[in-house]
């Protein structure tokens, strides 16, 4: 039986109580709108449908990505840790004042066309500057986890994922940037010349061994076996552990760094900083001088990921096969190792000068 009273303040209070259900109760400024409500309410509570969304109306996104900052990000790496709290920043920033229960998937769409279509952000002209698709996308996938972890745990009282009902960006086709033979000779000639002979060894292995870059700066000496000629990971991107196998290059260079003159006694990371603060040592960071350097290279749009890409497509050109390539890349499915290689077509033009002639071929006239 629903009653709709009317406050002190001039509002309108609708409570709803019935045999079976939690009472339910709400305010509106009009009555009318107090009883549209009420009846909608016990409608849903007679067909067994009812959901109390009292607390997703209450509940801003901004206090749900919060939660979500505290509760499920720090169960993830690190890297992803730093990723999804600048994600989340953007989501606050754009969305935080809504409710959970008023975020639509029209709402949604709306912020993933601003964000495609660059309206946030303009450059020294005025121009707006789109956001590319694989930002946009990965935000959208932080928002619909939000809502997933919201509805499955939380029981915040929502009906659906609007992220599950609107078009998400196509993602990037991958890059393709292959390093020539000139420009690999002026960039590590520029590494070498830092002083500090971490970097241009980083860099290096990340060539010789396709291993990604944090996977080289977290790496502890007891992970390098240089007798055996490998290096066992226990902390990579998809959480899987493998073992990686050195050329005598890449040995050559973990002996130099396992050797450096200068290690310092209170650590066990092969490439280390400087101590912190709090007086821990953590991995070296390089990122700033790497790109300082591949600048001065001429190399402004080479990344660092770009090694490791260089170092796969290398492994195919040398007639390795999917499966060992991806065993010493890491990657789950051929389908990313193919993303990864992209074979040189003058290579490809020696192969083809080394076919065999058939004994029967149709002649050219």
């Amino acid at each position: 039986m629903a009653a709709i009273v009317r406050r002190p303040s001039g509002t309108w209070k609708a409570v709803i109580r019935k045999s079976g259900w939690p009472t339910a109760v709400k305010t509106f400024r009009l009555k009318r709108d107090a009883e549209d409500w009420a009846r909608g309410v016990e409608d849903e509570m007679v067909r067994g449908v009812h959901i109390r969304r009292a607390t997703a109306d209450r509940t801003t996104l901004t206090d749900a990505v919060d939660r979500y900052l505290r509760e499920v990000t720090p169960t993830k790496e690190k890297s992803t840790q730093e990723a999804e709290t600048r994600r989340a920043t953007t989501l606050k920033r754009y969305l935080g004042k809504y409710s959970m229960a008023a975020l639509t998937p029209d709402v949604v769409a709306k912020f993933r066309d601003e964000r495609l279509e660059g309206k946030d952000r303009k450059d020294k002209n005025g121009n707006s500057k789109p956001r590319a698709n694989d930002t946009v996308r990965l935000e959208l996938a932080l928002l619909g986890h939000i809502f997933t972890i919201a509805l499955m745990e939380w029981k915040l009282g929502l009906v659906f994922n609007p992220v599950l009902s609107i078009r998400r960006p196509q993602p990037h086709p991958g890059r393709e940037r292959r390093l020539t033979s000139e420009e690999e000779s002026k960039l590590f000639g520029l590494l070498q010349q830092h002083g500090n002979p971490m970097l241009a060894w980083i860099a290096e292995l990340a060539l010789e061994t396709s291993m990604r870059e944090g996977e080289i700066v977290e790496l502890r000496a007891l992970q390098v076996d240089l007798k055996r000629r490998i290096v066992s990971l226990t902390k990579t991107k998809n959480k899987d552990s493998r073992t990686v196998p050195l050329s005598k290059r890449a040995t050559e260079l973990f002996e130099r760094a396992l050797n450096h003159p200068k290690r310092p006694p209170d650590t066990d990371l092969i490439f280390f900083g400087e101590p912190g603060k709090d007086g821990k040592r953590r991995p070296y960071q390089f990122l700033s001088v790497w790109r300082n350097i591949k600048i001065a290279a001429g190399l402004p749009d080479v990344r660092f990921h770009d090694l490791r890409h260089e170092a796969i497509s290398r492994l195919v050109e040398a007639r390795f096969s999917d499966q060992e390539v991806a065993s010493i890349s890491g990657h789950k499915s051929m389908q990313m190792v193919r993303r990864y290689t992209h074979l040189r077509s003058e290579n490809l033009v020696k192969r083809l000068d080394t076919l065999k002639p058939r004994t029967e071929r149709r002649r050219i006239v």
